[in-house]
């Protein structure tokens, strides 16, 4: 979607985006994680939004099709090579990351440990493994997040609402 002089990209679960200044990243995070990646000096930035921290032993990509933004292992490698493709080197990037909420406190309570929580770890370390200092984190906690990503200028907004936990009725 355009508004005025940028345009608007909606992050489903699953998906990621690289973009330049005149765009804004936007998604809502239960359990998924998502990555932001900026370049201050050429203001070019990349948003994931992953469901797992990394694929199943010996699965291929959806229908044979290589890697998968579902994953958050994945999904840094393909907007990695997107980047780089654009001449962003890594290291000069800042990292920011999301999510990883618990949407059904009574029922992932009793888990070992919750999806969210792993993505929000895997996220963490993917980012050590490439050398990018994270300066800023809204993880785990309950409930969803809203999150708004403006390349422009590298400002990630995040609202926090609560879970309404249904389960264990």
């Amino acid at each position: 979607m355009r508004t005025g002089d940028s345009f608007e990209v909606y992050l489903l679960p699953g998906e990621y985006f690289v973009g330049d200044a005149r765009y804004r990243i936007r998604t809502v995070l239960g359990s998924c994680v998502s990555i932001t990646l900026w370049h201050p000096r050429l203001r070019i930035g990349a948003m994931s939004h992953f469901l797992l921290s990394e694929r199943e032993p010996g699965i291929v990509g959806e229908h044979g099709a290589g890697l998968s933004g579902r994953y958050g292992r994945d999904a840094m490698a393909l907007m990695v090579a997107q980047l780089q493709e654009r001449g962003v080197r890594l290291r000069e990037c800042e990292a920011k990351i999301f999510g990883g909420g618990t949407m059904f406190p009574s029922i992932e309570a009793s888990q070992h440990e919750a999806i969210g929580h792993r993505n929000g770890v895997a996220a963490e370390k993917l980012l050590a493994e490439y050398g990018i200092p994270v300066v800023s984190e809204s993880l785990f906690g309950t409930g969803h997040r809203h999150i708004l990503f403006d390349v422009g200028t590298g400002d990630v907004w995040v609202r926090q609402s609560e879970a309404a936990d249904t389960g264990g009725a």
